[in-house]
């Protein structure tokens, strides 16, 4: 008698038809035999398929052993750092609103060092979906503690056992955001044997779908097993997420408000109105539109990169904040990276500053075309790396001797000693701003006025412009002004 019957198992559209991570063994994954995160991987292609969603959806996967999703899955791919996919969830979420984004973490990744990500966007109620892979342990480093490990239970790091006394209980995240007013849906499963799968596939569907209806933050979390790790047999393995973790995690729905209406569209945000803006905040109608024109002045390209660096306290951060809402105004790309030590005053400072005519790559400035330096060991630290053909302004009587380079232009403007002569050692930042103004010409006084009216309080604005009027006449007199080269 024929078959009238014929079961057919093949593999979710959504990934790939080889796996291209090895040249070799294109058909499997990189993860143990009985590991949990293939299992994941297969119930959330499967969700993706019934859903439809494949080429709407993007997945965030940060550091653990899941790092390498991307090979897997025939779909949008970003790679965050470790324990920030739910931030990027977020920026790629509001982004691209139409998008399906999933947030693919493991515990050492969720619940240790991206604790506060993860908390955030469930309180932000961000309408992204979350699948956390809990296996008591941070497996792909060496078998640590995590924070979700058992009491008693023995680790790299815990060779006697976890102690309450020195590590405290195992952390329930499913309850901890539970606390919260926002999540839509949290809800406990574990990968223990097949009925429990079979429930982990609805709870990882059901999670997916709800962001496809736009309800809000759901989380998954999905007791998985990791036999390399606990040193068990894959059978075993699924046994103890039965007989030890579901009695400290127990499975459940913590939080379902599927049932409840559909949350009314947000429209974007509403500008605020020109008359509530405060005084010191607003531009000027007369000086609206200088953007435009201020670009249009400059025929070449711009591409500025500035490192401006010096002791805390010496306004360095403000100066590069200065330069770049100028450059703004400018109708320039800019971008503002500080970097500082803990100390406030005396510890060292820098920070990183793009003005470019076309959108630009990265904020970091690794070789600066300018490098303002307000101290001597910011000069001889970052003076290596300024680009041929560059600029450095420092803030001296003269250059040290052994600082000189015959392919960048050195000058040498004795800002604290014109400062000093305003009674403000503080405004020495604006003394070289102006000597970089007048020696480049690429923004104009008005344009740095116009920035300062926003950063700084009134009674500061007009010693700024003194001090910056005084360094471009240094610059342009050649008085108190040495060349380095």
């Amino acid at each position: 008698m024929a078959n009238l019957y014929e079961v057919v198992e093949r593999r979710a559209r959504s990934f790939y038809d080889r796996f291209l991570r090895k040249s070799e063994l294109q058909h499997q994954t990189h993860y143990c035999p009985g590991c949990g995160h293939g299992v994941v991987h297969k119930l959330l292609a499967r969700a993706i398929d019934e859903l439809g969603i494949q080429n709407r959806t993007i997945l965030i996967s940060p550091v653990g052993c899941s790092v390498f999703a991307y090979y897997y899955f025939d779909a949008g791919n970003i790679q965050a750092a470790h324990g920030r996919a739910p931030a990027v969830a977020t920026g790629v979420k509001r982004a691209h609103p139409d998008s399906i984004v999933i947030s693919y973490q493991g515990d050492g990744d969720l619940a240790a060092i991206g604790t506060a990500e993860i908390i955030h966007a469930a309180n932000r109620g961000e309408n992204i979906t979350v699948l956390f892979v809990n296996n008591a342990i941070y497996g792909m480093t060496g078998g640590q503690m995590a924070p979700t490990t058992l009491v008693g239970q023995k680790t790299t790091t815990t060779p006697f056992g976890r102690s309450v006394g020195n590590e405290g209980f195992p952390l329930r995240v499913c309850e901890l955001l539970a606390a919260l007013e926002a999540p839509v849906y949290l809800e406990r499963v574990a990968l223990g044997d097949n009925k429990t799968i079979m429930r982990a596939a609805r709870a990882i569907r059901r999670a997916v779908q709800n962001q496809v209806e736009g309800r809000g933050f759901s989380l998954v979390e999905i007791l998985s097993p990791c036999p390399t790790i606990w040193h068990f047999e894959p059978v075993e393995a699924q046994r103890w997420v039965r007989e030890k973790m579901i009695p400290v995690f127990p499975l459940g729905v913590y939080r379902d408000r599927t049932k409840e209406p559909l949350p009314e569209a947000q429209g974007p945000a509403q500008p605020i109105p020109l008359e509530q803006i405060p005084d010191i905040l607003r531009i000027p109608k007369d000086e609206r539109g200088v953007a435009s024109q201020r670009a249009q002045r400059i025929s070449e390209p711009v591409d500025v990169r500035l490192k401006i660096a010096g002791f805390g306290g010496q306004g360095v951060l403000l100066l590069g904040q200065v330069l770049a809402e100028a450059g703004m105004d400018a109708g320039f790309q800019v971008s503002w990276l500080p970097s500082y030590g803990p100390e406030m005053r005396s510890g060292t400072s820098h920070c990183h500053v793009r003005i470019r005519s076309q959108p630009i790559d990265s904020p970091l400035v690794s070789q600066p075309s300018v490098l303002m330096a307000l101290n001597e060991p910011s000069l001889r630290k970052f003076l290596p790396q300024v680009a041929p053909g560059g600029w450095v302004f420092y803030n001296g009587e003269a250059l040290p001797e052994d600082c000189c380079r015959a392919d960048v232009k050195l000058v040498a403007v004795p800002a604290t000693r014109i400062a000093d002569e305003f009674g403000e050692l503080r405004v020495a930042n604006m003394v070289l701003l102006g000597a970089w103004l007048e020696s480049t010409g690429v923004l104009t006084t008005e344009e740095i006025a116009s920035a300062l009216q926003r950063l700084v309080s009134a009674r500061w604005q007009q010693l700024d412009l003194q001090a910056l009027a005084r360094g471009r006449q240094a610059v342009a007199t050649g008085t108190g002004v040495k060349d380095g080269n």
